[in-house]
């Protein structure tokens, strides 16, 4: 008996690589990129990344949406989204990867990086001998779930004292996780680092604010407050962290992820002496990865087990 058709309707991705890699994992099953029809019979699982628009309406047999990344609010942005469960991507490569960039800056910054590439390209050789150790300095993980506990071991690994801050309470963790309004004012006066893992949701856009900076550690090891972002653009507020890097509330900032993407040309952080910028390459989704747990768990799910990774539709994520 034929398995269910897969829908893959990705942007930003080349279709063909998701494909091979479906087929391959999934030999006994279709996959198309598009509907045959607006009520396709046959579709039982999509798999999508900004997918285009209500091409998941009307689809009657279908069962569950995967994303091929953490993050679900392009799913969420369909003005119309089928009743059935939305699975978020959570791989060890993807931990991985993403634990990976946010050492990476942390260290970076940590170790005085923007410093002595500006001293390099003019040609000037001074040590810079304020430099603290791993053990002084905080790391303040916003967003504390899947990636931020990796990325936070890690972190503790090389020495750094790690806090977290997360909506929901958690419990049995190794480190100090605060939750809450009054959490997130605990969690700032601490941080000297702020990492932001955070997913968007109507609750999170935009909170990477002059409101939430104002609210940060003024003065730490590393002088001001330090801000990581490789969650998504929707977390900030662009204007206001230019503002804050200008009247010395952030230090410095990394940013991976962007109001618009890709960033445009114009905008000011571009050449601002105290931004790192990446192309929203934290943690790339690898088809070799990502595909082989997604048709693992549609076979077990058709087999009557449960699906793990289920996001929660009333909190967003």
């Amino acid at each position: 008996m034929a398995k269910g058709t897969i829908l893959l309707s990705v942007t930003g991705f080349d279709p063909a690589t998701w494909c091979a890699e479906l087929e391959k994992a999934a030999p006994d099953r279709k996959v198309v990129t598009e509907p045959a029809g607006a009520n396709d019979p046959d579709i039982e699982y999509a798999v999508v990344w900004k997918q285009r628009r209500g091409v998941l309406n009307g689809l009657p047999n279908l069962k569950a949406i995967f994303s091929i990344g953490a993050g679900v609010d392009h799913i969420f942005a369909e003005d119309e989204l089928p009743d059935v469960p939305i699975v978020r991507a959570i791989a060890d490569d993807l931990t991985e990867r993403m634990s990976e960039y946010v050492a990476w800056q942390v260290l970076d910054h940590h170790r005085k990086g923007p410093l002595y590439r500006e001293q390099q390209a003019r040609r000037l050789w001074h040590e810079d001998i304020m430099q603290p150790a791993a053990r002084d300095v905080t790391v303040g993980i916003l967003g504390y779930g899947t990636l931020g506990r990796d990325a936070g071991r890690k972190l503790r690994t090389l020495g750094f004292e790690v806090v977290g801050w997360s909506r929901r309470e958690k419990t049995g963790e190794k480190i100090d996780v605060f939750t809450g309004d009054n959490g997130l004012n605990q969690f700032l006066a601490v941080a000297d680092i702020v990492v932001c893992l955070l997913p968007l949701t109507p609750a999170t856009r935009g909170i990477l604010s002059a409101r939430l900076f104002d609210r940060m550690k003024r003065r730490g090891p590393l002088g001001a407050p330090i801000l990581i972002n490789a969650g998504r653009g929707g977390l900030q507020k662009e204007a206001d962290i230019i503002a804050a890097l200008e009247d010395g509330r952030l230090g410095a900032v990394s940013l991976d992820v962007f109001e618009t993407e890709p960033l445009p040309e114009d905008s000011r952080l571009w050449n601002h002496p105290r931004v790192t910028i990446t192309p929203h390459a934290a943690a790339t989704s690898m088809p070799h990865a990502l595909v082989p747990p997604m048709i693992e768990q549609m076979e077990a799910h058709d087999r009557g087990e449960p699906l793990r990774n289920v996001v929660d539709r009333e909190a967003g994520y």
